[in-house]
Protein backbone atom coordinates (compact mmCIF):
# COMPACT_ATOMS: atom_id res chain seq x y z
CA UNK A 1 0.00 0.00 0.00
CA UNK A 2 1.39 3.38 -0.95
CA UNK A 3 0.66 6.73 0.65
CA UNK A 4 1.47 10.34 -0.12
CA UNK A 5 3.91 12.30 2.02
CA UNK A 6 4.80 15.98 2.08
CA UNK A 7 8.42 16.66 2.93
CA UNK A 8 10.13 20.03 3.22
CA UNK A 9 13.73 20.20 2.00
CA UNK A 10 15.99 23.09 1.02
CA UNK A 11 15.61 24.08 -2.67
CA UNK A 12 19.21 23.32 -3.54
CA UNK A 13 18.89 19.76 -2.19
CA UNK A 14 15.70 19.19 -4.16
CA UNK A 15 17.28 20.53 -7.35
CA UNK A 16 20.31 18.30 -6.85
CA UNK A 17 18.11 15.26 -6.17
CA UNK A 18 16.05 15.93 -9.30
CA UNK A 19 19.22 16.20 -11.40
CA UNK A 20 20.55 12.97 -9.90
CA UNK A 21 17.28 11.13 -10.51
CA UNK A 22 17.12 12.29 -14.12
CA UNK A 23 20.76 11.35 -14.75
CA UNK A 24 20.08 7.86 -13.37
CA UNK A 25 16.71 7.39 -15.15
CA UNK A 26 14.73 7.15 -11.93
CA UNK A 27 12.25 9.23 -9.96
CA UNK A 28 12.50 11.03 -6.65
CA UNK A 29 9.94 8.59 -5.26
CA UNK A 30 12.12 5.64 -6.24
CA UNK A 31 15.23 7.32 -4.77
CA UNK A 32 13.51 8.03 -1.48
CA UNK A 33 11.98 4.54 -1.32
CA UNK A 34 15.37 2.94 -1.98
CA UNK A 35 16.93 5.02 0.80
CA UNK A 36 14.17 4.24 3.29
CA UNK A 37 14.50 0.51 2.61
CA UNK A 38 18.02 0.68 4.08
CA UNK A 39 16.63 1.63 7.49
CA UNK A 40 16.32 -1.62 9.45
CA UNK A 41 13.02 -2.37 11.13
CA UNK A 42 13.12 -3.60 14.72
CA UNK A 43 12.52 -7.17 13.58
CA UNK A 44 15.41 -6.89 11.06
CA UNK A 45 17.78 -5.91 13.86
CA UNK A 46 16.73 -8.88 15.98
CA UNK A 47 17.02 -11.24 12.99
CA UNK A 48 20.68 -10.28 12.79
CA UNK A 49 21.21 -10.87 16.51
CA UNK A 50 19.97 -14.39 17.35
CA UNK A 51 21.65 -14.42 20.76
CA UNK A 52 19.86 -11.24 21.79
CA UNK A 53 16.59 -12.62 20.41
CA UNK A 54 16.99 -15.77 22.54
CA UNK A 55 17.68 -13.70 25.65
CA UNK A 56 14.89 -11.19 25.10
CA UNK A 57 12.20 -11.48 27.74
CA UNK A 58 14.18 -13.66 30.16
CA UNK A 59 14.41 -10.99 32.85
CA UNK A 60 11.36 -9.78 34.69
CA UNK A 61 10.21 -6.32 33.65
CA UNK A 62 10.45 -5.39 37.35
CA UNK A 63 14.27 -5.60 37.22
CA UNK A 64 15.90 -2.17 37.00
CA UNK A 65 19.32 -0.93 35.94
CA UNK A 66 20.07 -0.34 39.62
CA UNK A 67 19.28 -4.01 40.35
CA UNK A 68 21.75 -4.99 37.64
CA UNK A 69 24.45 -2.66 39.02
CA UNK A 70 23.89 -4.10 42.51
CA UNK A 71 24.22 -7.63 41.09
CA UNK A 72 27.52 -6.71 39.40
CA UNK A 73 28.88 -5.16 42.59
CA UNK A 74 27.97 -8.27 44.57
CA UNK A 75 29.46 -10.55 41.94
CA UNK A 76 32.67 -8.66 41.16
CA UNK A 77 33.01 -6.27 44.10
CA UNK A 78 32.87 -2.49 44.02
CA UNK A 79 35.18 -1.10 41.36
Amino acid sequence: METKLTVRVPRHLLANAKRYAQAHQTTLTELISAYLQHIPSESDVLDQAPVVRRLTGLLSSAVSIEDYKKHLEEKYGAG
